[in-house]
């Protein structure tokens, strides 16, 4: 082709030369009847047919050619048309020619460029797609992992206000139990004090001791003053008139039978009684251990209690945060699932617009790039018809220059 180049090239610059208005004027004068200087022993039919030649055997090539050239080969089959005009259409279709080749070296450059950018963008829009679908199963399985531990940390919650409200219950009825056992023992232990002091009244009269004066009110005061005698004392309620009661106390105790009609000679049975009071004391001190054992278990069971609300409290505080925070977290997974979903839409419609943009360019493309090589070698062969063809019609005898050459057979052919 460099050869073919710069061989068009002298071609180019010797018709140039020769083809000078001075040049014509001056051949027309020294050599009448002559269209060139190298057309001395070359008549206008030989280089008509000549030319003619060079242009037939591109067409008969069976190579894809212009249909241009087959008008310049009528052209020169014609004798109507002179050299001049077959001259110009040659020199129009080497023009046309290269300006083609252009074009299809810019559409060449063009396709090759945008099949390397589409395939760019349709590589990166599927890694795209790709990794959304990627995004949208992971928070679909953290999405469902979350609702289960949101559905366990509820549960958890509401199993953990159970316990509190049973343990509460619980501890109430502890408690009304423990009041009910202290208030039980108080009296029992009251009880028997009063026994043991009615006792001592008999049996020792110095250890007895009086109950304490009654406090009149100010309306007994009243009637006191006004009649001159106190005003009569209701008998004392509770246990045996003791004035003793029992707070959870439902029912009393029926009275003892009547003692018999005749008794023998009474004594004072003053070591039996020694007996009786010193059980009593035994009893009084059984009273006060259970009671002290009542309290402290009280007093465990209430701080048991107290600190088991405070671990259940902070607990459920620590799970509500927990709970709010795993929410949370879901809401914002949920949200970025819709937008992943979105956006895998979005990428999707533009891959497939890029895949059609792609099959659009195979379709523009394909066939030139198909048949590049090919169109580009039957337009040289053509150009190159059409140089020889040309420097023939202005005077360069092609039969005389180097018809024994190999280098010009291979480059005519």
């Amino acid at each position: 082709m460099k050869t073919r180049a710069e061989e068009l090239a002298a071609l180019a610059d010797t018709i140039k030369v020769l083809n000078d208005d001075d040049a014509l004027d001056l051949f027309k004068k020294t050599l009448p009847g002559a269209a060139s200087l190298m057309q001395v022993q070359t008549t206008t039919k030989d280089s008509r047919k000549e030319a003619l030649l060079l242009l037939q055997k591109v067409l008969k090539s069976g190579t894809q050619t212009n249909p241009e050239l087959g008008l310049i080969a009528l052209a020169l089959k014609g004798k109507k048309i002179g050299f001049d005009k077959v001259i110009k259409m040659i020199d129009d279709m080497i023009t046309t020619l290269k300006v083609e080749q252009a074009d299809d070296d810019a559409k060449k450059e063009y396709c090759a460029t945008a099949f390397d950018q589409a395939d760019d963008k349709k590589k990166g829009l599927e890694r795209a797609v790709s990794d959304l679908e990627t995004a949208i199963e992971n928070a679909k399985e953290d999405i469902v992992k979350l609702g289960e531990e949101i559905d366990t940390l509820k549960a958890g919650i509401k199993e953990l206000d159970k316990m509190v409200v049973e343990a509460t219950e619980q501890r109430k009825e502890e408690n009304e139990d423990f009041k009910d056992l202290m208030a039980s023992d108080t009296a029992a232990k009251e009880l028997m004090k009063f026994a043991k002091n009615r006792l001592n009244k008999f049996y020792n009269p110095k250890l007895y001791k009086a109950p304490p004066k009654t406090e009149l009110s100010r309306e007994d005061r009243i009637v006191e003053n006004m009649s001159g005698s106190a005003a009569p004392t209701a008998a004392p309620g509770g246990i045996a008139g003791t004035g003793i009661t029992v707070l959870s106390q439902t029912a009393l105790r029926e009275a003892p039978p009547p003692p018999p009609e005749t008794f023998g000679p009474y004594s004072k049975k003053s070591e039996d009684s020694m007996g009786v009071m010193a059980m009593m004391d035994l009893l009084i001190a059984d009273l006060d251990k259970e009671m002290t054992q009542a309290e402290t278990e009280e007093k465990d069971a209430q701080e048991d209690y107290e600190q088991t609300m405070k671990d259940s409290a902070e607990k459920r505080t620590k799970d509500s945060k927990l709970l709010g925070e795993k929410e949370s977290t879901k809401a914002d997974l949920e949200a970025d699932l819709e937008t992943h979903t979105e956006d895998k839409a979005s990428t999707t419609k533009e891959l497939m617009a890029t895949l059609q943009y792609i099959q659009s360019l195979h379709n523009e493309c394909d066939w030139l790039l198909k048949y590049f090589d090919v169109r580009k070698e039957a337009r040289t062969s053509e150009i190159d018809a059409l140089g020889k063809a040309k420097a023939v019609l202005a005077g360069a005898d092609f039969s005389l220059l180097q018809t024994r050459s190999l280098g010009f057979l291979w480059r005519a052919e």
